[in-house]
């Protein structure tokens, strides 16, 4: 018998707790992002020590589980003398774990554009920083998009590894309110559905940029760097 039925109260302590996730979610992505940005600069900077070091950050980050990461930096700081807040120390690993897959896609997405764009700046004196900040960004930004917005699917997803360390989202919250009620199919079915609502819509405007900008992809890169010439 449970202690108690799931009900209004309980449903209203889930959806509050998403909207931890949400902000976890956001807080990666804006966070992992301009990591991932940098990290696909130095993948392509024509300095080889650097393109190595990202590398190595890359693979690391993307041939571990991010539950083991995350182990690392919030009970491995201990061991420097200091323990993490729940919340810094969820934030920092997914920010670090998804720099490393937009720094791929970012850098996939800057390779794509024809070196004729990088050899036309060089000829206009522009240098490695400056043609990628005002000539390849600018074009790649097309392709950077869609699986931009369809890693953030797996972001939303994922934040759910965080309640392993007691971070209060809505995976650990379904956790609280199944302790109380003992109705795991009401309460994860709920939770499941709670998710299908974030993540959907991101899939569809995934597929929708795809769709959008596939036929721009297939044309010729427009030459921007008569513009900013």
């Amino acid at each position: 018998m449970s202690l108690r039925d799931f009900g209004p109260n309980e449903l209203m302590f889930l959806l509050s707790a998403t909207r931890w996730t949400i902000l976890l979610a956001l807080i990666t992505f804006v966070g992992g992002g301009a990591l991932g940005l940098v990290i696909a600069a130095i993948r392509v900077a024509p300095a080889r020590p650097l393109r190595w070091l990202a590398i190595g950050y890359i693979q690391f980050f993307m041939g571990t589980p991010i539950l083991i990461q995350l182990f690392m930096i919030y009970y491995g700081s201990s061991f420097l003398g200091y323990r993490p807040d729940v919340w810094f120390a969820a934030a920092l690993t997914f920010c670090l774990n998804a720099g490393a897959f937009f720094g791929e896609i970012f850098r996939g997405s800057i390779e794509a554009i024809p070196k004729g764009q990088w050899e036309a700046s060089t000829a206009l004196g522009f240098r490695f920083l400056r043609t990628l900040r005002l000539v390849i960004i600018p074009q790649a930004v097309r392709l950077m998009l869609p699986p931009t917005v369809g890693f953030m699917v797996q972001i939303v997803k994922t934040t759910s590894v965080a309640s392993l360390i007691g971070l209060t989202e809505l995976a650990r919250a379904a956790t609280q309110v199944n302790t109380v009620t003992f109705q795991p199919v009401m309460v994860f079915g709920t939770v499941s559905l709670i998710y299908f609502a974030l993540c959907w819509p991101l899939s569809l405007y995934a597929g929708y940029l795809e769709r959008r900008f596939s036929v721009g992809v297939a044309r010729k890169v427009e030459p921007l760097v008569m513009s900013v010439a």
